[in-house]
C-alpha cells in the first residue's frame, strides 16, 4: 500500500512538475517560484553612482526550453524612475544569443549601474519581468522588488580643500654686514697714510657713527682679517699677516677715534688668502680664468701652489698686477643687528605709510592684521608694486577662503611663475569646488606641500577610494576625516576624531550611532541638528542612515 502511495505521489510531482512548463506563459503565473538576491541589499552611491548586482534563482522544471525572459531593473524613486539596460535569458532550444537557463534549475546574475540624481536617497530597486512566448510577450504578476536605497552619506564631504598661503621672509632682526678695506704694498705691514683717507675709509666711518646713533642698529662685533697673498713662502706669510693684523688694528682705533665702538673687536690673519684669490680671479676678465683656477686646485700643497702661480704671473702678467695686490690686505668688517619693525608697528604703518614697507614686511603683516579690506590691500600693493608671486598666490588663498572664486582665478593669473607648489595647490582647490574633478587632481598632482593630502583625500572621496582617503586624512584633523572612517566602516576612529559641536559634525555623530544601534545616541545628536540646520534636518528625515530609527 505504501509502496503504491509513493509511486502516485512521485506521478503527482512529475506531473505538476511538467505542467509548469508546458508553455512559456505559465512561467508568468508561478512568478512566486523564482527567488531573487541582491548585493547590496541597500544600495549606495558611490562616485554619482550605484552599482547592485542581482541573481535570479530558476528551480528545476521552471524555465522552459522555448522561453525568453526579460528582466528590466528600475530604481524608483521621489520624482521618477531610472531604468537600467534590459537583462534577457532564453531556454534551451532558443536560437539567440541571450544567456541559456536549463530547465533543469540554474541562476542567473548580472550587474547594472544607474547615475545618481537628486531624489534616489528614498528609493527601491525593483526587477520587472515579462517572459516572451514567441512574439507574444507575457508580463509578470508584479514586480520583484530586491533592495532598498539610497545610501548617500559621501556626499556629506567638505569640499572646500584647504588653501595655501605661500610664507613670507620677514625678519624681526637683519644681520647687515659692511666691509671695507685698507692695502699693504708686498712685504710690507706699513699702513700707508692715502689708505686711512680714501673714500671708502671715509664711508666707514661714517657708517659705523650712524649705527652708534641709531636706536635700531646695534653693532654686535667688528673683525679685523689681516692676509697675505698666496705667492710668498708659507713661514714669511704667516708672520707677514700677524704683523698686519697689529697695524691694521692701530688703523682701525685711529679711524673710530671720534666715536670708538663699544662691541667686540676681533682680529684674525690669513698666511695665504687662497680664497680671496680664487673670488678674485673669478670675478675677473682674464682669459681662460676657469682653466687657471682648475689647475691650482689640482694642488694642495701651498708651496706648490705658490710655484705655478709665480709660473702664471709671468704669463698672465695680470695676476702679478691686478689680482695679488689686492690679497695684501687687511680687511674692516662691521656686523651689524638691524631691529626691524614691531608688530604693532607694521600694523600701523599699512594704515598711514605702506608705501615705505618692503614686500616681506607686507607679506608678513597681512598675516597680522584681521580687518578683510586692509589684508586685501596688503596683498594687492606686495603683488603689483613688487611683482611678488607669492603676493598674488595670498591674495587668490584669501579669496579662496572667503568664496569669491571668480576673483580668486584674476588673482592667480598674474602670477608670473606658474608652476610652484602654491600656485598649483590654490589652483587645485578652486578647481574642487567648482567640481572640475580633472583640473583639480592635474593641479594638485604637482603639489609636495603636506597640505596635498588633505585636498586630493577629496578627489579620492568623490571618486570612491575611501580606504585611499581614510590613509590619507589619518592624524590631520581635517574636517573629512572622520567621515572617510565612518566611509570604511572605522566607526571607532570616527568616534574619536569627530569632536567639532558644529551641526556637520553631529550629524555625522548621529550617523555612528546609528550604525552602532544606539537609537537615544541617535535622538541626542539628531536633536542638536534639527535646532541648528534646516538643510541637515530634511536631509535626515529621508537619510537610509535612519531608517531604523524612523521605524
Amino acid at each position: 500500500m505504501k509502496r503504491n502511495l509513493l509511486i502516485i505521489l512521485t506521478i503527482v510531482v512529475a506531473g505538476l512538475s511538467a505542467s509548469s512548463c508546458s508553455n512559456p506563459s505559465k512561467m508568468a503565473k508561478e512568478a512566486q517560484l523564482v527567488s531573487l538576491e541582491c548585493s547590496p541589499k541597500v544600495l549606495e552611491v558611490i562616485a554619482d553612482e550605484i552599482t547592485a548586482t542581482y541573481t535570479l534563482t530558476f528551480p528545476e522544471g521552471y524555465f522552459h526550453p522555448k522561453a525568453i525572459v526579460e528582466i528590466v531593473p528600475v530604481l524608483v524613486y521621489e520624482g521618477g524612475q531610472a531604468f537600467a539596460p534590459a537583462y534577457k535569458l532564453q531556454g534551451t532550444k532558443v536560437a539567440d544569443n541571450f544567456r541559456v537557463i536549463s530547465s533543469t534549475g540554474d541562476k542567473a546574475s548580472n550587474t547594472i549601474k544607474i547615475a545618481y540624481k537628486p531624489g534616489m536617497e528614498v528609493s527601491h530597486l525593483e526587477l520587472r519581468v515579462a517572459v516572451w512566448d514567441g512574439l507574444k510577450k507575457i508580463e509578470f504578476p508584479a514586480p520583484y522588488k530586491i533592495a532598498d536605497g539610497a545610501n548617500i552619506t559621501y556626499k556629506l564631504l567638505n569640499q572646500e580643500g584647504v588653501v595655501v598661503y605661500a610664507p613670507h621672509q620677514y625678519k624681526k632682526v637683519v644681520t647687515e654686514k659692511r666691509e671695507t678695506q685698507i692695502l699693504y704694498d708686498i712685504n710690507s705691514a706699513l699702513v700707508k697714510t692715502k689708505e686711512l683717507t680714501k673714500d671708502e675709509i671715509k664711508e666707514f666711518e661714517k657708517f659705523l657713527s650712524e649705527v652708534e646713533k641709531d636706536n635700531r642698529r646695534n653693532l654686535k662685533s667688528a673683525n679685523i682679517v689681516a692676509s697675505a697673498s698666496p705667492d710668498g713662502a708659507v713661514a714669511l706669510n704667516s708672520k707677514l699677516s700677524d704683523k698686519r693684523g697689529e697695524t691694521a688694528k692701530a688703523a682701525f682705533d685711529k679711524i673710530t677715534k671720534k666715536s670708538p665702538i663699544s662691541a667686540p673687536l676681533n682680529i684674525s690673519a690669513i698666511a695665504e688668502d687662497w680664497e680671496g684669490f680664487q673670488e678674485l680671479v673669478a670675478a675677473s676678465t682674464i682669459p681662460d680664468k676657469e682653466l687657471i683656477l682648475r689647475v691650482l686646485s689640482m694642488y694642495s700643497d701651498p708651496a706648490v701652489r705658490e710655484r705655478e702661480i709665480k709660473n702664471m704671473s709671468k704669463v698672465f702678467k695680470t695676476l702679478a698686477d691686478k689680482i695679488l695686490p689686492e690679497l695684501r690686505r687687511a680687511r674692516f668688517i662691521a656686523n651689524v643687528d638691524y631691529t626691524n619693525y614691531t608688530e604693532e608697528e607694521l600694523k600701523e604703518l599699512a594704515k598711514t605709510d605702506i608705501d615705505i614697507m618692503d614686500v616681506e614686511a607686507l607679506l608678513y603683516t597681512a598675516t597680522l592684521v584681521d580687518d578683510a579690506v586692509l589684508k586685501k590691500n596688503i596683498y594687492t600693493k606686495a603683488g603689483e608694486k613688487f611683482k611678488c608671486d607669492r603676493a598674488f598666490n595670498n591674495l587668490a588663498a584669501y579669496y579662496i577662503e572667503n568664496g569669491n572664486l571668480s576673483d580668486a582665478k584674476i588673482a592667480l593669473s598674474k602670477v608670473i611663475a606658474k608652476n610652484s607648489d602654491y600656485y598649483y595647490n590654490n589652483a587645485g582647490v578652486i578647481a574642487l569646488r567648482e567640481n572640475d574633478l580633472e583640473t583639480a587632481k592635474e593641479m594638485l598632482s604637482k603639489v609636495k606641500l603636506p597640505e596635498v593630502k588633505q585636498n586630493t583625500a577629496i578627489a579620492d572621496i568623490l571618486e570612491g577610494r575611501y580606504n585611499d582617503a581614510a590613509n590619507k586624512l589619518a592624524g590631520t584633523g581635517d574636517a573629512n576625516e572622520g567621515l572617510a572612517y565612518i566611509l570604511t566602516n572605522q566607526l571607532d576612529k570616527a568616534s574619536k576624531v569627530i569632536t567639532c559641536k558644529c551641526p556637520r559634525s553631529s550629524y555625522l555623530r548621529a550617523i555612528i550611532a546609528a550604525r552602532k544601534g544606539n537609537l537615544t545616541e541617535v535622538a541626542k545628536e539628531l536633536g542638536v541638528v534639527h535646532q541648528n540646520s534646516e538643510e541637515l534636518k530634511l536631509r535626515s528625515q529621508r537619510d537610509i542612515e535612519f531608517a531604523k530609527f524612523r521605524e
